[in-house]
């Protein structure tokens, strides 16, 4: 990791050894070439002068306490003393993972921390393994510890934000943060994902429950979404609801897996759709919160693919390029568009002024 760039740089990327030294054995999706993949094209990059590395530190167990439950987070603690364990069957780990784990959840805080107080603009955080499906007390889909939910917990407890908004764009539904946060209105839940598919959740009328009803806000999609299609949801539904919300800091699920070649998915989204995706999710920052933008990598499983998308989202973090998202949105099907769009307001328009319209 002898990657280096200007003191003046303003996006900062969190890349550690560590994250390579979770094992899920043989022929696992969710592997340490996906890293290698990435950091060698980092290595590469022509956006290097304008990023700087955020060299991570593991987490506390204060800090996992603030989602997860204490003997949950021992019985992962645990897994360290064996050579192989699978807290899940679908999560093996190594006697490393607890401890890449926890440097994951470890960088993502030091990525928000520095974004919070100003030392960075935006940040992207290249860890594993990966967080949003895990939950309180429970390892499921690759995960092992939320970062993203443990991350948007610690701005709130520790750094002072009053409303955080996480949004959701992996191929999978987010079941693990949705719960974390279903009964708190200080942090809006927005979520894209191909459904029917794994976990299972993530319906329009999952909206919260108690206080933070409306607070919860999914857009199943049926597989074939691409570029398009995702660029105009976004500017049409996430836009104006994160407006409306008013957040101080906005975290990013980022998973690649709705990419076109992605062997776990079913969508059609490519680089371009990616760069797009985080131009639009720059804009709303500026106009609502700072620009303070943290992105937190989830899936994405074929490695040319996730290479490729993380340099195109590099190059807007760092200004380097700037993807014309309305472009893309006005060549979306509508069809495909508006169904969605009429759904979610439909069930939203009782919490939210922008869908009452």
């Amino acid at each position: 990791m002898a990657m280096m760039a200007t003191n003046l740089a303003r996006t900062g990327v969190v890349l550690d050894t560590h994250y390579l030294q979770h094992d899920t054995g043989g022929h696992h999706p969710e592997s340490a070439e996906r890293l290698q993949a990435v950091y060698a094209m980092l290595a590469e990059c022509e956006y290097r002068p304008h990023w700087r590395r955020i060299a991570p530190q593991p987490c506390t167990t204060d800090d996992l306490a603030l989602i997860h439950a204490e003997g949950y987070i021992a019985k992962i603690a645990a897994t360290a003393r064996r050579p192989f364990a699978s807290p899940a069957g679908d999560t093996p780990v190594c006697e490393r993972s607890y401890m890449a784990a926890r440097m994951a959840v470890g960088g993502t805080l030091q990525a928000i921390r520095e974004v919070w107080e100003g030392r960075l603009s935006n940040a992207l955080a290249l860890v594993r393994p990966p967080g949003h499906h895990a939950e309180a007390a429970r390892a499921m889909g690759f995960c092992l510890f939320n970062n993203v939910a443990v991350g948007a917990a610690f701005a709130r407890r520790t750094l002072g934000a009053r409303r955080v908004l996480i949004v959701d764009w992996d191929v999978h539904h987010g079941n693990g943060t949705q719960h974390a946060f279903e009964r708190d209105a200080s942090v809006l839940f927005f979520s894209s994902h191909q459904h029917p598919h794994y976990p299972g959740t993530g319906l329009f009328t999952e909206t919260g429950l108690g206080p933070g009803e409306g607070f919860t806000v999914n857009l199943p999609l049926a597989r074939g979404y691409g570029d398009d299609e995702f660029n105009a949801l976004y500017r049409q539904l996430l836009y104006p609801l994160a407006l409306e919300f008013a957040p101080d800091l906005i975290l990013v699920s980022a998973g690649f897996d709705i990419h076109a070649r992605d062997p776990l998915g079913r969508m059609r989204v490519t680089a371009t759709g990616f760069a797009a995706l985080t131009r639009l999710l720059m804009d709303i920052a500026a106009r609502s919160c700072g620009g303070r933008l943290v992105l937190v990598l989830e899936g994405g499983y074929r490695q040319e693919a996730l290479a490729a998308s993380i340099r195109a989202v590099l190059g807007e973090l760092t200004d380097q390029t700037q993807t014309d998202y309305q472009a893309l949105a006005n060549q979306a099907d509508t069809r495909k568009v508006d169904y969605i769009r009429h759904r979610c307001a439909m069930v939203h328009r009782r919490f939210w002024n922008c869908f009452a319209r």
